[in-house]
């Protein structure tokens, strides 16, 4: 399924960007980097495996179960929005 961002999603990304690497440093800001890209690649997959957000219809949340990160996302026909 096609996966998009809205504009708060890029801001939100680029900021998690930035503090991993002045934080932690590249090689950790890598591993985070990569591991949201393999979150949203199985979300574009296979977006209803993660569970609704209650009193929010269509919106899913993955939780990073190795970082301090949830990704938000709404299911729509032929797309999905991070």
């Amino acid at each position: 399924m096609k996966v998009e961002y809205s504009k708060r999603a890029i801001q939100d990304l680029q900021e998690v960007a930035a503090e991993s690497k002045r934080e932690y440093g590249d090689a950790v800001a890598e591993e985070i980097e990569t591991y949201f890209r393999k979150i949203i690649v199985q979300i574009g997959d296979d977006p209803q495996s993660r569970p609704p957000v209650s009193g929010r219809a269509g919106v899913h949340v993955a939780a990073l179960v190795y970082y301090p990160f949830k990704i938000f996302y709404r299911v729509f026909e032929d797309s999905v929005r991070i």
